[in-house]
Protein backbone atom coordinates (compact mmCIF):
# COMPACT_ATOMS: atom_id res chain seq x y z
CA UNK A 1 0.00 0.00 0.00
CA UNK A 2 1.44 3.46 -0.70
CA UNK A 3 -0.12 6.34 0.51
CA UNK A 4 0.44 9.81 -0.75
CA UNK A 5 0.66 12.23 2.79
CA UNK A 6 -0.14 16.15 2.38
CA UNK A 7 0.90 18.49 4.62
CA UNK A 8 0.43 22.48 4.66
CA UNK A 9 3.97 23.42 5.42
CA UNK A 10 6.70 23.63 3.46
CA UNK A 11 8.52 20.24 4.74
CA UNK A 12 12.27 21.79 3.12
CA UNK A 13 11.74 24.53 5.52
CA UNK A 14 11.34 22.41 8.52
CA UNK A 15 14.58 20.14 9.18
CA UNK A 16 13.82 17.35 10.99
CA UNK A 17 9.77 17.47 10.46
CA UNK A 18 9.42 14.71 7.95
CA UNK A 19 12.16 12.68 9.60
CA UNK A 20 10.03 12.99 12.79
CA UNK A 21 6.50 11.94 11.21
CA UNK A 22 8.04 8.83 9.76
CA UNK A 23 9.76 7.72 12.75
CA UNK A 24 6.36 7.50 14.37
CA UNK A 25 4.09 6.43 11.41
CA UNK A 26 6.76 3.73 10.99
CA UNK A 27 5.74 2.40 14.65
CA UNK A 28 2.21 2.56 14.41
CA UNK A 29 1.41 2.02 10.32
CA UNK A 30 1.87 -1.78 8.97
CA UNK A 31 4.56 -2.96 7.41
CA UNK A 32 3.61 -3.34 4.08
CA UNK A 33 2.34 0.69 4.33
CA UNK A 34 5.01 3.06 2.28
CA UNK A 35 4.41 6.75 2.99
CA UNK A 36 5.39 9.45 0.76
CA UNK A 37 5.50 12.51 2.71
CA UNK A 38 4.76 15.52 0.73
CA UNK A 39 4.10 19.54 1.93
CA UNK A 40 3.44 23.10 -0.27
CA UNK A 41 5.50 24.23 -2.45
CA UNK A 42 8.60 26.08 -1.77
CA UNK A 43 7.77 29.80 -1.57
CA UNK A 44 4.07 29.23 -0.55
CA UNK A 45 4.56 31.11 2.70
CA UNK A 46 6.43 34.42 3.42
CA UNK A 47 7.87 32.38 6.53
CA UNK A 48 8.07 28.97 7.93
CA UNK A 49 4.86 29.05 9.69
CA UNK A 50 1.68 28.75 7.36
CA UNK A 51 -0.73 30.52 10.12
CA UNK A 52 0.11 34.16 8.91
CA UNK A 53 -2.07 32.92 5.78
CA UNK A 54 -4.01 30.26 6.49
CA UNK A 55 -5.62 32.44 9.78
CA UNK A 56 -7.25 34.34 6.66
CA UNK A 57 -10.39 33.27 4.48
CA UNK A 58 -9.28 33.89 0.84
CA UNK A 59 -5.53 33.12 1.50
CA UNK A 60 -6.06 29.66 2.92
CA UNK A 61 -8.98 28.65 0.60
CA UNK A 62 -6.42 29.93 -2.60
CA UNK A 63 -4.13 27.76 -1.21
CA UNK A 64 -6.52 25.03 -1.04
CA UNK A 65 -5.77 24.67 -4.94
CA UNK A 66 -2.66 23.02 -4.44
CA UNK A 67 -4.43 20.39 -2.07
CA UNK A 68 -6.51 19.78 -5.74
CA UNK A 69 -3.37 19.43 -7.69
CA UNK A 70 -1.65 16.98 -5.02
CA UNK A 71 -5.03 14.73 -5.11
CA UNK A 72 -5.05 14.85 -8.88
CA UNK A 73 -1.36 13.39 -8.63
CA UNK A 74 -1.56 10.90 -6.54
CA UNK A 75 -4.39 9.15 -8.25
CA UNK A 76 -2.45 9.62 -11.84
CA UNK A 77 1.13 8.31 -9.96
CA UNK A 78 -0.82 5.07 -9.10
CA UNK A 79 -0.93 5.96 -4.84
CA UNK A 80 -3.96 4.20 -3.38
CA UNK A 81 -4.90 7.08 -0.89
CA UNK A 82 -4.65 10.45 -0.14
CA UNK A 83 -3.94 11.42 3.08
CA UNK A 84 -4.73 15.44 3.90
CA UNK A 85 -2.72 15.47 7.15
CA UNK A 86 -3.98 18.70 8.18
CA UNK A 87 -7.01 19.97 10.95
CA UNK A 88 -8.72 21.95 8.53
CA UNK A 89 -8.19 19.66 5.79
CA UNK A 90 -8.90 22.01 2.81
CA UNK A 91 -10.96 21.14 -0.45
CA UNK A 92 -11.40 17.68 1.22
CA UNK A 93 -15.33 17.79 -0.56
CA UNK A 94 -13.98 19.12 -3.89
CA UNK A 95 -10.59 16.44 -3.93
CA UNK A 96 -13.12 13.91 -3.40
CA UNK A 97 -15.26 14.67 -6.66
CA UNK A 98 -12.07 14.74 -8.24
CA UNK A 99 -10.90 11.24 -7.46
CA UNK A 100 -11.28 7.68 -7.50
CA UNK A 101 -8.72 6.84 -4.66
CA UNK A 102 -9.69 7.15 -0.77
CA UNK A 103 -9.21 11.01 -0.19
CA UNK A 104 -8.39 10.77 3.93
CA UNK A 105 -9.49 14.00 6.02
CA UNK A 106 -7.52 14.57 9.13
CA UNK A 107 -9.73 17.26 10.88
CA UNK A 108 -12.90 15.04 9.54
CA UNK A 109 -11.28 11.89 10.91
CA UNK A 110 -10.06 13.14 14.36
CA UNK A 111 -13.65 14.30 14.63
CA UNK A 112 -15.45 11.47 14.06
CA UNK A 113 -13.12 8.86 15.88
CA UNK A 114 -13.45 11.36 18.81
CA UNK A 115 -17.47 10.40 19.24
CA UNK A 116 -15.88 6.75 19.60
CA UNK A 117 -13.63 7.44 22.49
CA UNK A 118 -16.49 9.92 25.11
CA UNK A 119 -19.27 11.52 24.77
CA UNK A 120 -17.80 15.35 23.95
CA UNK A 121 -14.78 16.48 22.64
CA UNK A 122 -12.76 19.95 22.26
CA UNK A 123 -10.38 20.74 19.45
CA UNK A 124 -7.32 22.64 20.34
CA UNK A 125 -5.94 25.23 18.10
CA UNK A 126 -2.86 27.49 17.48
CA UNK A 127 -4.62 30.00 15.50
CA UNK A 128 -7.92 31.86 17.29
CA UNK A 129 -8.70 33.58 13.87
CA UNK A 130 -9.17 29.88 12.61
CA UNK A 131 -11.88 29.04 14.89
CA UNK A 132 -15.56 29.97 13.29
CA UNK A 133 -14.05 27.83 10.18
CA UNK A 134 -13.69 24.52 12.47
CA UNK A 135 -17.13 25.54 14.10
CA UNK A 136 -18.56 25.51 10.45
CA UNK A 137 -16.82 21.93 9.40
CA UNK A 138 -17.61 20.24 12.60
CA UNK A 139 -21.62 21.52 11.97
CA UNK A 140 -20.41 19.72 8.69
CA UNK A 141 -19.56 17.26 9.75
CA UNK A 142 -22.67 16.35 11.56
CA UNK A 143 -21.20 16.79 14.87
CA UNK A 144 -21.72 19.96 16.36
CA UNK A 145 -23.66 18.69 19.39
CA UNK A 146 -20.60 16.32 20.18
CA UNK A 147 -17.93 19.15 20.02
CA UNK A 148 -18.00 20.80 23.38
CA UNK A 149 -15.54 23.44 22.16
CA UNK A 150 -12.90 24.68 19.63
CA UNK A 151 -10.65 26.90 21.87
CA UNK A 152 -7.13 28.24 21.43
CA UNK A 153 -4.81 26.56 23.25
CA UNK A 154 -2.08 29.70 24.03
CA UNK A 155 0.33 27.54 22.84
CA UNK A 156 1.63 28.85 19.32
CA UNK A 157 3.90 27.17 16.51
CA UNK A 158 6.59 28.84 17.44
CA UNK A 159 6.39 27.46 21.22
CA UNK A 160 5.92 24.01 20.01
CA UNK A 161 9.33 23.57 17.70
CA UNK A 162 11.91 24.03 20.40
CA UNK A 163 9.97 21.25 21.99
CA UNK A 164 11.21 18.59 20.16
CA UNK A 165 14.66 19.54 21.78
CA UNK A 166 13.45 20.00 25.14
CA UNK A 167 9.86 18.90 25.01
CA UNK A 168 9.43 19.12 28.81
CA UNK A 169 7.94 22.92 28.76
CA UNK A 170 5.43 22.20 26.30
CA UNK A 171 4.19 19.30 27.46
CA UNK A 172 3.36 20.76 30.87
CA UNK A 173 1.71 23.97 28.75
CA UNK A 174 -0.46 21.75 26.94
CA UNK A 175 -1.29 19.50 29.69
CA UNK A 176 -2.17 23.00 31.55
CA UNK A 177 -4.10 24.46 28.98
CA UNK A 178 -5.81 21.34 28.66
CA UNK A 179 -7.13 20.69 32.08
CA UNK A 180 -8.94 24.23 31.45
CA UNK A 181 -10.27 23.12 28.38
CA UNK A 182 -11.18 20.32 30.15
CA UNK A 183 -12.48 22.08 33.30
CA UNK A 184 -14.62 24.88 31.56
CA UNK A 185 -16.18 22.76 28.45
CA UNK A 186 -16.70 19.23 29.60
CA UNK A 187 -14.72 18.09 27.23
CA UNK A 188 -14.17 14.35 27.76
CA UNK A 189 -11.74 13.98 24.62
CA UNK A 190 -9.21 15.78 23.48
CA UNK A 191 -7.62 16.90 19.80
CA UNK A 192 -4.64 18.38 20.49
CA UNK A 193 -4.44 20.80 17.35
CA UNK A 194 -2.23 20.52 14.55
CA UNK A 195 0.57 17.87 13.42
CA UNK A 196 3.46 19.67 15.20
CA UNK A 197 1.48 19.43 18.74
CA UNK A 198 -0.04 16.75 17.89
CA UNK A 199 3.38 14.54 16.64
CA UNK A 200 5.43 16.36 20.04
CA UNK A 201 2.53 14.53 22.29
CA UNK A 202 2.60 11.27 20.60
CA UNK A 203 6.42 11.09 20.74
CA UNK A 204 6.28 11.62 24.22
CA UNK A 205 3.71 9.08 24.85
CA UNK A 206 1.36 11.46 26.18
CA UNK A 207 -2.14 9.95 25.41
CA UNK A 208 -4.28 10.95 28.03
CA UNK A 209 -4.26 14.20 30.24
CA UNK A 210 -5.90 12.90 33.85
CA UNK A 211 -8.64 10.59 32.47
CA UNK A 212 -9.07 12.23 28.96
CA UNK A 213 -8.03 10.72 25.70
CA UNK A 214 -5.87 12.77 23.45
CA UNK A 215 -6.39 11.94 20.10
CA UNK A 216 -2.96 11.12 17.75
CA UNK A 217 -4.61 12.86 14.72
CA UNK A 218 -1.48 11.84 12.37
CA UNK A 219 -1.52 8.24 13.29
CA UNK A 220 -5.23 7.90 13.16
CA UNK A 221 -5.67 10.07 9.79
CA UNK A 222 -3.11 7.12 8.23
CA UNK A 223 -4.70 4.22 10.40
CA UNK A 224 -7.79 5.42 8.50
CA UNK A 225 -6.14 5.93 4.75
CA UNK A 226 -5.46 2.05 5.32
CA UNK A 227 -8.80 1.08 6.36
CA UNK A 228 -10.21 3.18 3.65
CA UNK A 229 -7.91 1.37 1.17
CA UNK A 230 -8.57 -1.63 2.49
CA UNK A 231 -12.43 -1.42 1.95
CA UNK A 232 -12.05 -0.32 -1.37
CA UNK A 233 -10.16 -3.23 -2.67
CA UNK A 234 -12.26 -5.90 -0.64
CA UNK A 235 -16.14 -4.29 -0.88
CA UNK A 236 -15.22 -1.91 -4.27
CA UNK A 237 -17.23 0.89 -2.29
CA UNK A 238 -16.10 4.41 -3.74
CA UNK A 239 -17.16 8.36 -3.04
CA UNK A 240 -20.46 8.58 -4.02
CA UNK A 241 -20.96 10.24 -7.51
CA UNK A 242 -24.31 11.55 -6.87
CA UNK A 243 -25.33 15.41 -6.72
CA UNK A 244 -23.59 18.82 -6.95
CA UNK A 245 -21.04 18.15 -4.48
CA UNK A 246 -19.86 14.92 -5.65
CA UNK A 247 -19.05 15.22 -9.26
CA UNK A 248 -17.36 16.81 -11.80
CA UNK A 249 -18.28 17.66 -15.44
CA UNK A 250 -15.72 15.43 -16.81
CA UNK A 251 -11.81 14.85 -16.74
CA UNK A 252 -11.40 16.80 -19.91
CA UNK A 253 -13.39 19.59 -18.85
CA UNK A 254 -11.75 19.19 -15.31
CA UNK A 255 -8.09 19.39 -16.87
CA UNK A 256 -9.31 21.96 -19.27
CA UNK A 257 -10.46 24.30 -16.14
CA UNK A 258 -6.85 23.44 -14.36
CA UNK A 259 -5.04 24.45 -17.02
CA UNK A 260 -7.01 27.52 -17.64
CA UNK A 261 -6.44 28.86 -13.78
CA UNK A 262 -2.92 26.93 -13.49
CA UNK A 263 -3.83 24.42 -10.85
CA UNK A 264 -1.88 21.51 -13.23
CA UNK A 265 1.62 23.38 -12.63
CA UNK A 266 1.33 23.80 -8.52
CA UNK A 267 2.09 19.99 -7.46
CA UNK A 268 4.92 19.84 -5.70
Amino acid sequence: MRIWHQSFTVLGDLPGYEDAMGAHLGKVLRPDTEVVFHGQAPGTYPGEYPGDDIGYGYTYWIHGNQWVAAGRAAEAQGYDAFAMCTLPNPMLREVRSIVDIPVVGMGETCCHIATMFGQRFAIMLFIERMIPLYQEQVRNYGLADRCAGVIASALRFQDVLPGYANPGPVIEKFQEAARRVIKDTGADVIIPGEVPLNLLMARNSITRVDDVPIIDGLATTMKMAELMVDLQKATGIKHSRQGWFNSVPGQQRLDQVAAFYGVDKLTF
